[in-house]
């Protein structure tokens, strides 16, 4: 009878879900299943997502699944010309084959080992990327906005260390309308309140100063504490703010002057983006610290990377910074094929010469649509008058009608930002897409 009762309590333990064995009511989820036999539209996928999804972003309609160099098709087979690159992190293309292949190579030997141990990799990547770029040391991350949080880390110990800063009196300036991500310390130095509003307090020894403005940023790097200067060359997500000529030197000046670090966020102007290998090239100033991701995996991986000398780097020790996948084998040979794709099919040079031709046929636009062409390389925007009739949305949803996919910024502002690996026709067309679109208006 014992026996009898044992193995009856014991099949129904194991047949019970532990929340109900706890007093918890638990109610069994079927494990989700998929339609193998027909592919779900676009609008079956936009519901999708809205239904799973956390609502933090707003996408064009749209519903992608390949893409290959400049273009990208739809779930129903329509193809595009894609003029975001992911926010510039496709500037290879999409799907380079010798960035895949190294990915895929390296995924079939060896992902992930940690900073516990060395691995036959980030050695290798480590030497190749500051010999490119003309540094002593790079401190490998995942993401854009885990190289900026870097960034002010590493200022901050240099400050303490080396300037001799008093004890948590360090100040890092930002410039007005900058945009690096959006953990907490980004958005504390944001001056977008669809980013910070809602999420405080914020991040203190952070202060602002108008961007562009050498005056007001002379004035804030006299208080003995400032540690660094941390800047955009160009403001992406500010909708494309190319600065005055000159700007860049004379932050490099006033930097140098005042024992402060100049930190460039070249996470999205960087690589080629601009018509050089960084922005800050256009005028042949060196930071003290440059923060590098997006194309740096030219779109298959998270990699981001964070490049200065000894005396910044050698300021963190062991145990004061990290990473579990930061300089993880995959990340450090995709990087290295990225880069070389970069010199190899020089795109910077292409930018540079599309870059021209886009803003020469832009600027032939209706003015009283489009009011402004701005950028460098093939990182550029339009600036469109807003009528009751249109706004930026709605021309980036006849554009994506007529085949091409660009994303509006801030309202008004349309960012055009195709890979840089497009040719001169391809690009002419595009040229057409884009003035069918806006007289259509």
């Amino acid at each position: 009878m014992k026996s009898m009762i044992f193995q009856l309590t014991r099949s129904l333990r194991s047949a019970t879900p532990l929340g109900a064995i706890r007093g918890v009511h638990s109610v069994a989820r079927p494990a989700p299943t998929r339609r193998a036999e027909q592919p779900l539209s676009s609008e079956e996928i936009y519901a999708r997502e809205e239904k799973y999804g956390a609502h933090n972003y707003h996408p064009l309609p749209v519903a992608l699944e390949r893409g290959e160099g400049i273009y990208v098709w739809d779930v129903e087979g329509s193809r595009y010309y894609d003029f975001l690159s992911a926010y510039s992190a496709v500037n290879q293309g999409h799907c380079h084959p010798k960035i895949v292949a190294a990915l895929t190579a390296q995924a079939s030997k060896l992902t992930l080992t940690s900073r516990a141990f060395y691995n036959d990799m980030l050695g290798a990547y480590a030497e190749f990327v500051t010999t490119l770029f003309g540094y002593d040391k790079v401190l490998p991350m995942n993401t854009g906005v885990e190289g900026g949080e870097t960034a002010c880390k590493l200022a901050r110990k240099w400050a303490y260390n080396v300037k001799g800063v008093p004890k948590n009196k360090a100040k890092i300036i930002f410039a007005d309308g900058n945009f690096w991500g959006r953990t907490m310390a980004a958005i504390s130095s944001s001056t977008d309140p669809s980013s910070y509003e809602g999420f405080g307090p914020f991040m203190p020894g952070f202060e602002l100063v108008p961007f562009n403005d050498i005056p007001a940023l002379e004035k804030a790097l006299q208080d003995p504490h400032v540690a660094a200067f941390m800047v955009e060359p160009i403001q992406g997500e500010a909708g494309v703010v190319v600065p005055d000529n000159g700007y860049l030197t004379q932050i490099r000046e006033l930097c140098t002057r005042h024992n402060v670090l100049w930190i460039a966020d070249e996470v999205q102007t960087g690589l080629a983006r601009t018509g050089r290998r960084l922005a800050v090239d256009h005028e042949e100033a060196r930071p003290d610290i440059v923060v590098l991701g997006k194309a740096l995996s030219g779109g298959v991986y998270p990699v981001s990377a964070v490049l200065c000398d000894n005396e910044v780097m050698l300021t963190i020790k062991p145990g004061e910074h990290g990473s579990t996948y930061g300089g993880n084998p995959i990340a450090c040979q995709v990087a290295i094929a990225a880069l070389q794709v970069m010199e190899e099919e020089k795109l910077a040079e292409n930018a540079e010469r599309m870059g021209q031709l886009l803003r020469s046929e832009l600027r032939k636009l209706p003015a009283d649509i489009v009011m402004t062409v701005r950028g460098k390389g093939l990182l550029n925007a339009i600036v469109i008058k807003e009528t009751k009739d249109y706004d930026a949305w709605k021309v980036c949803l006849r554009l994506r009608d007529n085949g091409l996919l660009a994303k509006p910024t801030h309202g008004d502002i349309i960012r055009l930002a195709p890979p840089l690996t497009i040719n001169e026709s391809q690009l002419r067309e595009c040229v057409d897409i884009i003035n069918k679109t806006i007289l259509s208006f």
